[in-house]
């Protein structure tokens, strides 16, 4: 199948983590993300999943709520209270629907919702949009610490700035 190349999408091939630890729910995200241009890889637990968070560093995630070992709850919160992968966004992919559990998941730090069973254009449309977010998000902190250097090396050259 070809892969489509997303829109304003740098140079390099978004990475997805998949995180779910039933290996058929893993492997139709795989399959439905076949249609976008971006390498997945896959965790089937929490501790695995922040093990391949600080290892590949992925440009988005796709986790399930219910998991053995640690819950999607607990990865979500541990990935976003930590300064060096917090601006990583989430998806959460859950068949919970009750509200006190989608309050739970925006307390943790959730940046959006997939229900199961997953409709594929609904997960590609939110999938392609944290993209994007990401990649604009990634570009304006370049740009911020490019201004930052060069109005330091200004004030270097003329003191009086």
């Amino acid at each position: 199948m070809t892969r489509k190349k997303l829109n304003n999408q740098p140079n390099k091939t978004p990475v997805i983590l998949i995180v779910d630890d039933n290996r058929e729910n893993l492997e139709l995200l795989e399959a439905y993300l076949e249609d976008i241009e971006c390498r997945t890889i896959a965790a089937y637990d929490g501790p695995e999943a922040l093990e391949l968070v600080k290892k590949d560093t992925p440009d988005l995630i796709l986790l399930d709520i219910m998991m053995p070992k640690m819950s999607g709850f607990e990865v979500c919160r541990r990935v976003k209270n930590d300064p060096a992968t917090a601006h990583i966004p989430i998806i959460m992919v859950t068949a919970l629907n009750d509200f006190g559990d989608m309050q739970r998941a925006v307390d943790c730090g959730t940046d959006d919702f997939v229900s199961k069973p997953v409709n594929k254009l609904e997960m590609l449309t939110r999938v392609k949009t944290m993209l994007k977010l990401k990649h604009l998000t990634d570009k304006l902190e370049r740009t911020l610490a490019y201004l930052a250097e060069i109005e330091k090396q200004a004030q270097i050259s003329d003191p009086t700035l």
